[in-house]
C-alpha cells in the first residue's frame, strides 16, 4: 500500500482537495507512485493527511478523471499502467483464467480439418471452401460451463492434437509454435443461445449470451485465428478500463 507524504497549506486560497491532488499527481509522475502501485484506502489516507474523507474522496476522484488513477473491484484504487503507446497483450481465456487462478478445464468437442464457411474464409482471407483446421471446444472452471470457443486456423500453421489442446491455450500453443501474435479486429455482443449452446452451457435456450468474435494478425499482417466465442453472462463479462486523451 502507498500513500506518499502530502504538505497541506490550509491558508491557502486552493481547495485543500486540490493541494492533494496535485501531489499525489506529482508523485506519479516521478515515479514515487509506480505503475500498478496501490494507495491506501480513503479513511487511512484521510487520518494520514488529516482531512475529512469526502476531501480525499475528491482528490481521488480528480485523478481518475484524469486517467492516472483506477478503481479496481476488490483491488482498490492503482496508478494505471501508464505506457499508453505500447501494443496491447492478446491474451486467450485460458491464459487470463490461469493467471487468475481459476484453473480452467477444456473439453474438446471438435478438432480436424474443414471446409471454411464465408465469415471464415473472408476473415482469414482466403477463398470460401478452403481447408481449414476447426477447433471448438467447451471451457470450464470450477467444474461449471463458463464458454463456448469455435476457432478456425489456416491449415497447416500449427501441428497440434486435440489432447494437446485439452491442456493448453490456443495462444500458448500459437506461440509455442513460433507464431507471434500482435493485432486483432475484436467485437464483442450479445445474443440468445441456441438449443446445443444451452445444452453445453448448461443454460436454457434463449438465455442471453456474450458474444466475441477476433481476427488475429501475425508480425506479417497476416490473419493467423478467427474466433467465434459465446459466454454464459452470469458469469463473464469483458472489462475495459477506458482513459481519456
Amino acid at each position: 500500500m502507498h500513500g506518499p507524504t502530502v504538505t497541506l497549506d490550509r491558508a491557502s486560497p486552493v481547495p485543500l482537495y486540490f493541494q492533494v491532488a496535485q501531489q499525489l499527481e506529482a508523485a506519479i509522475r516521478s515515479g514515487e507512485l509506480p505503475p500498478g502501485a496501490r494507495l491506501d484506502n480513503e479513511l487511512d489516507l484521510a487520518a494520514r493527511y488529516r482531512l475529512s474523507r469526502p476531501t480525499v474522496r475528491q482528490a481521488i476522484q480528480h485523478l481518475v478523471d484524469k486517467g492516472l488513477l483506477v478503481r479496481k473491484r476488490g483491488v482498490g484504487t492503482q496508478v494505471v499502467q501508464a505506457q499508453v503507446r505500447r501494443p496491447i497483450e492478446l491474451t486467450s481465456l485460458h491464459d487470463d483464467l490461469a493467471a487468475a487462478g481459476a484453473e480452467p478445464r477444456t473439453r474438446v468437442l471438435e478438432f480436424g480439418p474443414a471446409p471454411a464457411g464465408d465469415e471464415a474464409a473472408e476473415r482469414l482471407g482466403v477463398p470460401a471452401g478452403t481447408e481449414v483446421l476447426r477447433l471448438r471446444r467447451l471451457r470450464l472452471t470450477g467444474g461449471e460451463p463458463l464458454a463456448l470457443l469455435t476457432n478456425v486456423l489456416p491449415a497447416g500453421l500449427i501441428d497440434v492434437t486435440a489432447e494437446h489442446l485439452a491442456e493448453h491455450g490456443l495462444y500458448e500453443t500459437l506461440r509455442g509454435a513460433g507464431v507471434n501474435l500482435r493485432i486483432a479486429h475484436q467485437t464483442i455482443g450479445a445474443r440468445a443461445a441456441t438449443a446445443a449452446e444451452a445444452r453445453l452451457l448448461d443454460e436454457r435456450s434463449g438465455t442471453p449470451l456474450l458474444t466475441m468474435t477476433r481476427t488475429a494478425f501475425d508480425d506479417n499482417g497476416t490473419a493467423v485465428e478467427y474466433g467465434d466465442h459465446v459466454y454464459r453472462a452470469d458469469r463473464y463479462s469483458f472489462s475495459h478500463t477506458l482513459v481519456g486523451r
